[in-house]
């Protein structure tokens, strides 16, 4: 696929702007508002889960930023905003919001840019640091760990659920560090700067496609693998009900040993 110069342009404005809303939707946002409000559930997502109000708020900014900037939305709590452009921005507002809502500082705003159904950038921005990463298909100035073995692998992993508990212990028994940080995107760009090994959703089938959209372009521009470990491809739609169990690795060849352990 060739990118022209004016859809690039577009997407780093866009890409830009909805960064930048989401930090200072997320600033008032603490500022203004109790834990209390901050957690309350506020309506249920496009998704069809619940959405707490500090995801309403920082979506709405989001999504009136990258809309102004020309490009289509598809994000977790109102779903698909078209605005007929051939930029679209696959948006997790605020990943980990029960640790922003909770204030505990791990939570990012995360974005993939899709032009015309490919991945071609990505960013995430940790909203309590205002750090930000970002890479292209071709560009990216991280680098992964380089590991190869589960067994030496430091892994972040989602929490246990009773529908996968022998593939989740399949894998923590065999990994040397297991971490459970409830926040994907900033799980994924420890993977990709080389500061942890793995991050897997061990077969709970969790992620949605704003979980890891921006981890496909991080993670793989900087040397590693992102896969399902059901072998389901990865890819841009618009159906908020599909779900991935996600692999985000230093390398394929510990993507490949993670899905063997998930899978059994």
């Amino acid at each position: 696929m060739t990118v022209t110069d004016s859809a690039r342009t577009a997407a780093d404005r866009a890409l830009t702007a909805a960064a930048d809303a989401a930090m200072d939707a997320y600033r008032t946002a603490v500022a203004t508002y109790s834990r209390e409000k901050l957690k309350s559930i506020a309506m249920d997502g496009a998704d069809g889960t619940p959405t707490m109000f500090i995801d309403v708020v920082i979506e709405d900014a989001i999504i009136t930023a990258a809309t102004a900037a020309g490009a289509n939305v598809l994000s977790e709590e109102r779903g698909w905003v078209d605005v007929g452009s051939a930029v679209t921005l696959v948006v997790d507002p605020v990943d980990g919001s029960a640790n922003a809502a909770a204030g505990i500082p791990l939570s990012c705003f995360s974005a993939a840019v899709v032009i015309d159904g490919e991945f071609t950038e990505a960013m995430t921005c940790w909203l309590h640091t205002g750090e930000r990463w970002w890479a292209s298909r071709t560009e990216s100035a991280f680098r992964t760990s380089g590991c190869t073995s589960l067994s030496s692998a430091a892994v972040s992993m989602l929490r246990p659920h009773p529908r996968n508990r022998d593939a989740w212990w399949r894998v923590a028994s065999t990994a040397t560090r297991i971490r459970i940080l409830s926040c994907s995107t900033l799980e994924s760009v420890f993977v990709a700067t080389g500061s942890a090994d793995a991050f897997v959703d061990a077969g709970s089938d969790t992620h949605r496609l704003m979980d890891i959209a921006a981890a496909v372009v991080l993670v793989e521009a900087s040397g590693g693998a992102v896969l399902d470990a059901y072998d389901r491809p990865i890819e841009f739609g618009i159906d908020l009900t599909k779900r991935w169990s996600g692999i985000v690795a230093a390398t394929p060849e510990l993507a490949h040993e993670l899905r063997g352990a998930i899978q059994g």
